[in-house]
């Protein structure tokens, strides 16, 4: 039976660190960064867990600024 897989990508310097995407996200993917910021000085969005991504694009649905893309594949083997 195939199986899918999803990958998540974030923009990090577009990112305010509103924090939506990471209580959008049913698999606890994605995380604040703790101590790094953006340019703009906001702790940004990162993929903590990126091999629990289930690929259903939550996080990028609720992203007010549009820096989230997520990727979807099909594992046929």
């Amino acid at each position: 039976m195939a199986k899918v897989y999803g990958a998540v990508e974030v923009n990090p310097e577009r990112c305010k660190g509103c924090d939506l995407c990471v209580v959008a996200c049913p698999c606890d993917v994605l995380k604040l960064q703790p101590l790094e910021v953006n340019n703009r000085g906001y702790h940004y969005a990162y993929p903590d867990k990126a091999d629990a991504c289930i690929g259903c694009s939550s996080c990028a649905a609720v992203c007010p600024d549009g820096c989230i893309t997520v990727y979807r594949y099909v594992d046929k083997g």
